[in-house]
């Protein structure tokens, strides 16, 4: 994989300037006039030496014409005073439209990326370390800062400056402008071919790395937790630091690279030095320069230098913003996997009524599909449960609705509208969904309660709140609903943090209600709080229960038992529970024993009515 990335240098040199070039046109007027500038202070420059080679001619053939002599040099030094002082106004002017524009375009970047971010695939997002995307976003943000002032105030001017040399001094002495052409060709030809080739693919390496390092502290931030359970801080620190020298042998490399191409270019600096004395001196006594002749050339080749090593400087800091924003630049070409259509409307829901009708669908990794010709249909205000054993398809069916994913084959609806031809937030937005293992922001417990709406009144969230149980612990806080809850809710147990789930969904008083097994992982205590919050919110709502603990089921108007992505058995608890050798039943019965020895009851050699009968008491 990184043998590629390696091999793709030039496009990923293409891919970068692309990425640029499409943010320059937004601000299409301000980029030229900052070129304008630039090049109009590079011309400045080209013509200080000049007008310092006349100032030296008129001193040095003054003789006993003084007063000639001397509105020749008043002359020249007026040139040079204009040119310094425009040059400073000129370079003033491009800097301050450099920081608008970079500003702007950064702003936009990072705007964008969160954007896309945001609507990036669930399984991109699962594939995903969230350090490493903050480190790409942040790192290709900055580097833009680098990209811009590298290309519109260094390299275009100095383009300018070397041609425009070249031409000044090819009208005096065609073979000093030869040298100094050709001299600048070697040179910028040398330093490209070397960065390209050489830094830019150990400093792609680096940056990978450097990347990787951001996802494995963040990872191990995040489950800090986990690390203190187990007592595992040396080993994390073990780890880390196996990635740090990863890290710093790659970045070695590329900076040791960077040295050896930096030390070239400054050898070449000094042949050209002494090609252009050489050449001078070598006019000089053939009688085709004078004094001022030379101070000419002296005075280009100073300037020349300066510019020359910027090129040098300048290509490896274009090639180190180009690394650096290449992630951001690839990132943003990433596919979202789910897209509106175009012109995709808004759901309307008014019933509440959901049909699977003729679905396929397979992940990608997969060959067989998980579901094959699947239909199904949950009437309005109909409370449906989902059971089966993992991997049976209950997840999907529930991701399927919300369009996480897309069927391959058939149809989803709701109300009669297929879930595909409209938007994906107004499909979401008449969906409230309370997840196995609720995540809450680190905002305050008011904010988290009102996300779903977060026009909501204190009045409303409160009444949320005591719908599902949740007011009491709140107001016994020091902060009540003003209290941080922590990143990802870690202030909160987990039966506190379901019911600030709970809550949210009863603000969002959506007409389709799904709990993603939202009571698997609570104890009892919680679990009955949570229970009498669930009864409450399905009233008047289409409902669907994926349930592990099959309690919490037993009042649902029917079940659909799922196995490999098919309804083996549909109906309620009674009559599935009265099914001989029924899935449903079997799953029950093993619940029922695991509670009987939970309670130390001896357990029955042989499954049977039984132990149901135990379970239903």
């Amino acid at each position: 994989m990184i043998r590629k990335k390696i091999d793709l240098g030039g496009q990923t040199f293409k891919d970068v300037f692309s990425f640029a070039f499409t943010h320059w046109m937004v601000q299409r007027w301000r980029v030229a006039g900052i070129v304008a500038l630039a090049l109009l202070t590079a011309l400045a420059d080209v013509m200080t030496p000049l007008f310092a080679g006349r100032l030296v001619d008129a001193l040095a053939g003054a003789g006993h014409a003084k007063a000639g002599a001397l509105h020749g040099a008043l002359e020249s030094l007026a040139a040079l005073i204009g040119l310094a002082l425009g040059s400073a106004l000129l370079r003033y002017l491009t800097y301050a439209g450099i920081i608008a524009l970079t500003l702007r375009m950064m702003s936009d970047i990072a705007g964008d990326a969160f954007h896309r971010v945001q609507r990036l695939s669930t399984d991109w997002h699962a594939n995903s370390f969230a350090g490493s995307t903050v480190r790409k976003i942040t790192r290709g943000m900055w580097a833009l800062d680098m990209f811009n002032d590298t290309l519109l105030l260094g390299l275009l001017p100095s383009f300018v400056m070397l041609v425009g040399a070249t031409i000044l001094l090819g009208m005096h002495w065609p073979i000093m402008g030869a040298v100094v052409g050709v001299g600048a060709v070697l040179y910028i030809g040398t330093t490209i071919a070397l960065t390209v080739g050489v830094v830019a693919p150990a400093a792609r390496l680096g940056n990978a790395w450097d990347t990787r390092m951001g996802g494995a502290l963040a990872d191990a931030v995040t489950c800090n937790a986990v690390v203190k359970a187990f007592g595992a801080e040396v080993r994390e620190e073990q780890r880390f630091a196996r990635v740090i020298d990863k890290w710093r042998h790659r970045t070695r490399r590329a900076w040791v690279r960077g040295t050896f191409n930096g030390s070239l270019q400054n050898v070449m600096l000094a042949l050209m030095q002494a090609a252009m004395l050489g050449v001078g001196l070598m006019l000089w006594l053939n009688g085709r320069a004078g004094v001022g002749d030379i101070a000419f050339s002296l005075t280009m080749f100073l300037v020349l230098q300066g510019y020359l090593r910027d090129v040098g400087m300048l290509v490896r800091q274009l090639q180190r913003s180009v690394n650096d924003m290449e992630e951001l630049a690839q990132l943003t070409r990433q596919p979202l996997g789910i897209e509106d259509k175009p012109g995709a409307g808004t759901l309307a829901v008014e019933r509440g009524e959901i049909r699977f009708e003729h679905v396929t669908f397979r992940y990608d990794a997969h060959a067989a599909p998980l579901y094959a010709d699947f239909s199904a249909r949950i009437a309005p205000g109909e409370r449906v449960g989902l059971i089966g054993h993992s991997g049976s398809g209950k997840t999907t069916f529930i991701k399927l609705i919300q369009r996480l994913y897309d069927v391959s084959e058939g149809k989803i609806t709701i109300d009669g509208q297929n879930i595909a031809d409209v938007r994906q937030a107004s499909l979401r937005a008449q969906i409230a969904i309370v997840q196995q293992e609720p995540l809450l922001f680190h905002r305050s417990l008011a904010e988290n309660i009102a996300y779903a709406r977060p026009g909501a009144s204190q009045a409303d969230i409160e009444r949320a709140a005591r719908l599902a149980n949740a007011h009491d612990f709140i107001t016994a806080l020091p902060n009540g609903y003003d209290t941080l809850v922590g990143e990802r809710g870690v202030k909160l147990s987990g039966g506190e943090r379901q019911r600030v789930a709970i809550a949210r969904a009863f603000l969002a008083d959506a007409p389709v209600l799904i709990f993603d097994e939202a009571t698997s992982s609570l104890d009892s205590e919680s679990e009955a709080l949570i229970q009498q919050a669930m009864d409450r919110l399905m009233v008047g709502r289409t409902t669907l229960v994926v349930a592990h603990r099959l309690s919490t089921v037993r009042a649902l108007d029917r079940l659909l038992v799922l196995d490999k992505g098919c309804v083996v058995e549909e109906g309620s608890h009674d009559a599935l529970i009265r099914l001989e050798h029924g899935l449903y039943r079997r799953l029950f019965e093993r619940q029922a024993l695991e509670l009987t020895k939970g309670l130390d009851t001896p357990p029955s050699h042989s499954v049977g009515p039984a132990t149901a009968a135990v379970a239903e008491a």
